[in-house]
């Protein structure tokens, strides 16, 4: 015989994935009303009106206390949009008073609005698209800077001090329609911080960028999220797309990257009724097992799952940097980078420890080895090309001056590919400059907005150039005396709803032809034939450049900011100064 627990959970999975309902029939059951015996919590109201991250705004916001929270420990969270919905407090005091979900607080706020000054003659500003339809941090760091900061300094008028858990374990926040979305992005953009989601008719459309998100999904790194869908048949079908479609279109995406993800459709219009009387099972699904961690799930993404390791995430290299950048590779595996602002060049030996190399290195930006076993290293600052002698002592000579510079490739035939951005100051076009063995330099392309990363296929046959102030990275075909010819927009990159690029740096391949570019987003892993198939967020928000390491260059290295971090992979990376190596051809 069952258990009341597992008979439990077997009506809760046939409800949630039923999709028997019709439009009105949607009812309320009794934990989504007041129940005699169950003590109510206590509801307060504030407002926020000195919001930086929306400036000129005021957000009405509640605060929810449920009677069993005492302020003796942390209490989880909830985060409501556009307010109080789905009866969501009376479906507190009964969950929590059954020892059916957490002790939880819920903070339930309402968009912002730009009040005009005078609203007899003008129009206020009402934020809510803005807002919640938005992809990007914003909302997200309003929630966690400003509303969430005010509400711990609340005292409740018993004297009970509210003390809010911060960790993402023990958040979930919901929302529906635009608000679904804006649960969401928080979630997406800060699993550290909020790991549960809810999302009635959720606006998964293009308003502003929403539509992206299945394809972002499917190509990014799973996160540990927890994800609850609703929507009915009978949805918004308009100018932005059709939500009925767009929410099944999330659930698809979510199911294939792994993701934790439950849903229940229904055939009822843009409205929050279906969620509202579903929501206490659904919180009885979102809360099930805490407080066990939410983890990230298995993507089967083909291109994660060849070039990932299970188990092996992001480790830290070297830490407590004046930046770093420039990262290089010898033939033993060894790792050089430099750090600006110490005119120092570092190595990280192939067991992991971290020596200084040079000292004499002023903004060095860009470096590669050759396969003359020397380090060419690019000194933005001062103009020039140095070299660092292989088993020399860490004092260089200069090769070549006349140009700013931001990153460099040796090829294995000596010739030295550079990129020469305009100053910061300056949209004049970029020049790539081609410097052959005997010192003579040329420019063989110019035009791009900012050249910035630049790397060679495996078999070297082609240059890469990243164009930082675009979503593009330029293919060229290397002529037999090393000119550039067939120049093409090729490798299309996604960026970032904040930025209008993706600020695409520095950039290295593996053996198998797979182009790794370091972007706002994180690392882009593309295909031979120009497409990103899988992305790879780093730790902490940064990278400038990469490379692969270790003695079987199955290590990569990024550069990111005051850190450096390192990831195994089962890959292999190409080296300029290697012999050049065909890889097979992409599947298309």
């Amino acid at each position: 015989m069952k258990s009341p627990r597992a008979l439990r959970l077997i009506i809760l999975f046939a409800f949630l994935t039923s999709t028997i309902f019709a439009a009105d029939d949607y009812t309320n059951g009794p934990d989504s009303k007041p129940q005699p015996g169950v003590p109510k919590g206590t509801i307060l109201k504030f407002t926020l009106e000195d919001s930086k991250i929306f400036p000129g705004t005021r957000h009405d916001y509640w605060v929810y206390v449920p009677a069993e929270y005492d302020g003796s420990k942390p209490a989880c969270v909830y985060v409501g949009q556009d307010g109080i919905r789905f009866d969501a407090t009376n479906v507190f005091d009964n969950l929590i008073y059954k020892k059916e979900m957490p002790v939880t607080i819920g903070v339930f706020v309402m968009p912002g609005i730009v009040h005009a000054a005078d609203t007899n003659a003008a129009l206020d500003r009402f934020n809510r698209s803005y807002e919640y339809d938005g992809l990007g941090d914003n909302y997200a760091r309003f929630l966690l800077e400003e509303v969430l900061p005010q509400v711990e300094k609340i005292v409740l008028p018993d004297g009970r001090a509210i003390h809010l858990s911060h960790d993402g374990n023990d958040r979930c926040i919901g929302g529906a329609s635009s608000g679904g979305i804006a649960a969401f992005t928080v979630a997406w953009e800060r699993p550290d911080e909020f790991r549960r989601v809810v999302s009635a008719i959720g606006t998964f459309v293009d308003l502003r960028g929403g539509n992206r998100y299945p394809t972002l999904i499917r190509k990014f790194e799973p996160k540990p999220i927890r994800i609850f869908l609703q929507d009915g048949s009978a949805d918004q079908n308009k100018y932005g797309g059709d939500w009925f479609m767009a929410n099944q279109t999330m659930e698809r995406a979510l199911v294939f990257a792994g993701y934790d993800v439950n849903h229940v459709w229904g055939d009822g219009a843009h409205s929050a009724k279906q969620l509202t009387a579903a929501f206490p099972d659904v919180m009885r699904w979102i809360w099930r097992d805490w407080p066990k961690p939410i983890e990230a799930g298995q993507s089967k993404n083909d291109t994660l799952t060849n070039i990932l390791i299970p188990g092996e995430g992001w480790q830290i290299a070297a830490e407590g940097l004046g930046g770093s950048d420039g990262p290089a590779v010898n033939a033993k595996g060894e790792v050089f980078f430099s750090e600006g602002r110490s005119n120092r060049i570092w190595k990280i030996t192939t067991d992991g420890q971290r020596e200084i190399f040079a000292t004499n290195a002023p903004g060095v930006s860009g470096e590669a080895f050759g396969s003359d076993g020397n380090l060419y290293a690019l000194s933005g600052r001062t103009e020039k090309i140095i070299v660092f002698p292989a088993g020399g002592n860490g004092e260089a000579t200069e090769i070549q001056t006349g140009f700013h510079g931001n990153d460099l490739a040796v090829a294995h035939n000596g010739n030295i590919y550079v990129t020469d951005p305009p100053a910061s100051t300056n949209i004049a076009p970029s020049k790539v400059w081609l410097i052959k063995p005997d010192g003579t330099k040329s420019v063989a392309d110019t035009g791009l907005k900012y050249a910035n990363g630049i790397t060679l296929s495996p078999d070297q046959s082609l240059l890469y150039v990243a164009e930082y102030r675009s979503h593009w990275v330029y293919s060229y075909v290397i002529q037999p005396d090393g000119t550039l010819a067939d120049k093409q927009k090729y490798y299309w990159l996604h960026e970032r709803d904040v930025d209008d690029d993706s600020g695409a740096d520095g950039m290295r391949v593996d053996r198998d032809g797979r182009l790794y570019v370091a972007t706002r987003m994180g690392i882009q892993v593309c295909d031979q034939a120009g497409r990103v198939q899988c992305i790879l967020p780093m730790p902490n928000g940064k990278i400038s450049n990469l490379t692969f390491g270790g003695e079987k260059f199955d290590t990569l290295y990024a550069t990111c900011g005051d850190k450096v971090f390192k990831r195994k992979l089962n890959v292999t990376g190409a080296n300029g100064w290697d012999n050049p190596n065909k890889p097979a051809a992409p599947k298309l």
